[in-house]
């Protein structure tokens, strides 16, 4: 272990997080901030969030704290809650095996249950990579480091604490998580750690889709969703989590849904970068948006008129991703309607492109529109013309609808080639 003095200045820490930590001290308990903003702390960097690990027990730290709630039954946490915003504090855990009452770990060494608690010194190697697991007292400046993690910092490195087979075992989402860190701070993947990225990405099917939804929402809404997005098909983990995408970007043989998937998130990085919302609906639009086109086509091809076939087309591959990663109703209803609207962008009689303009999914389903047209798809019109009509006023649109286009015609068949979107249900093999 080494102990090193760090110079923070006071309107770095949160102010909150530091009366927390102050009061569990004055308690008789030990509490630290741990984690991510320790380390985005020494990188200069603003942290998001300002996690707390204490000794104390979460029962304890209800005790203390009135707007204290205690979440979570495998891994049992406290929320100090200020208005909307709280802070997480977290118990010291220590290992443990199916002996114990709080935990439990199940055939493939994943830890299932985990409210064994232990010391600071046992808490440290519970943590997933060395550059989480540096412990920082605002109330003295001391910075605590176990495992190299300040090390691992100067040099750029994602190293994940103890075995890592066995670590990832634990909880397969750490392979996400590296690739999440690996993007967000420009590090690398050290060797060891790297090494078993790829042959154990089938164990992110044991997840739970609705835990996965949330990680793909962090990967590809993180503000380095490119880099990451890149990261994930370097390692094949692709078609772990998004396999529709994954044999999209290999079945398109003109490259258009390789091109629209870099500029949707290149888009999204920026969007970000300059406080703009952004919505997960739109993004499933553009992950999913190769298998609904042709799904579309081929059953317009069988006599299916569009509307109904883009209908059936979203259901089907929105059913197909759901095995992977769930889309809460809440976005999959806007992802069908940005899709359903894709085909009334043809039309430019004025009577049809008042009626689109003034739908309350119009902005998003042109921006998908330009992002079709910017990607080389060969759609009919352009969004230079939906752009001036919209901006138009009432008395300019009747001469630019005068040229309309007519329907278009039936959708030409694409060859692709056969695959399985079938989840996989074995466990990985183990490692060498």
């Amino acid at each position: 272990m080494s102990k090193t003095e760090l110079e923070i200045h006071p309107d770095k820490v949160c102010g909150r997080a530091k009366d927390v930590i102050r009061r569990l001290q004055k308690a008789g308990y030990e509490a630290y901030l741990v984690g991510g903003c320790v380390r985005d702390l020494l990188l200069d960097k603003t942290p998001k969030d300002f996690d707390i690990a204490t000794s104390a027990r979460p029962e304890e730290i209800r005790r203390l704290f009135n707007s204290c709630r205690l979440i979570g039954r495998r891994f049992r946490l406290a929320h100090i809650y200020y208005g909307r915003d709280y802070l997480e504090v977290a118990t010291f855990r220590a290992p443990h095996d199916d002996n114990d009452d709080g935990g439990k770990v199940n055939d493939e060494g994943r830890i299932i249950h985990d409210n064994v608690y232990g010391t600071l010194e046992e808490d440290v190697w519970r943590r997933d990579f060395t550059i989480n697991a540096l412990f920082y007292d605002p109330s003295n400046g001391e910075l605590l480091d176990f495992v190299g993690g300040l090390d691992d910092l100067r040099n750029g490195k994602i190293r994940l604490i103890g075995d890592p087979e066995k670590r990832f075992r634990e909880d397969p989402v750490r392979l996400l998580r590296a690739i999440r860190f690996a993007a967000k701070l420009g590090f690398d993947i050290e060797p060891s750690t790297e090494a078993f990225v790829q042959p154990l990405g089938i164990l992110l099917d044991g997840v739970s889709s609705a835990r996965l939804f949330d990680e793909i929402i962090k990967l590809l809404h993180s503000g380095d969703g490119w880099n990451t997005f890149q990261l994930l098909r370097k390692y094949d983990l692709l078609k772990n989590v998004l396999p529709l995408t994954d044999e999209g970007i290999a079945d398109d043989d003109t490259g258009a849904f390789a091109r629209m998937l870099e500029l949707s998130l290149r888009n999204t990085d920026q969007r970000i970068a300059e406080g703009k919302s952004v919505m997960p609906a739109f993004l499933y639009a553009v992950l999913l948006w190769f298998e609904v086109n042709y799904i579309s086509e081929e059953l317009q091809l069988k006599g299916m008129p569009e509307n109904q076939a883009i209908q059936q087309a979203a259901t089907e591959a929105l059913q197909d991703q759901v095995d992977f990663t769930a889309v809460p109703r809440r976005y999959s209803n806007i992802t069908r309607e940005i899709w359903a609207l894709q085909g009334r962008f043809r039309f430019r009689d004025l009577r049809r492109a008042s009626v689109l303009v003034s739908h309350p999914r119009f902005r998003a389903a042109y921006d998908f529109f330009c992002l079709r047209a910017q990607s080389g798809e060969k759609v009919e019109g352009d969004c230079e013309w939906w752009t001036a009509f919209q901006h138009a006023a009432p008395d300019e649109r009747p001469e630019l609808c005068k040229d309309a286009p007519g329907k278009k015609g039936p959708p030409r068949r694409k060859k692709r080639r056969k695959s399985s979107n079938a989840k996989a249900t074995s466990a990985a093999p183990s490692a060498e």
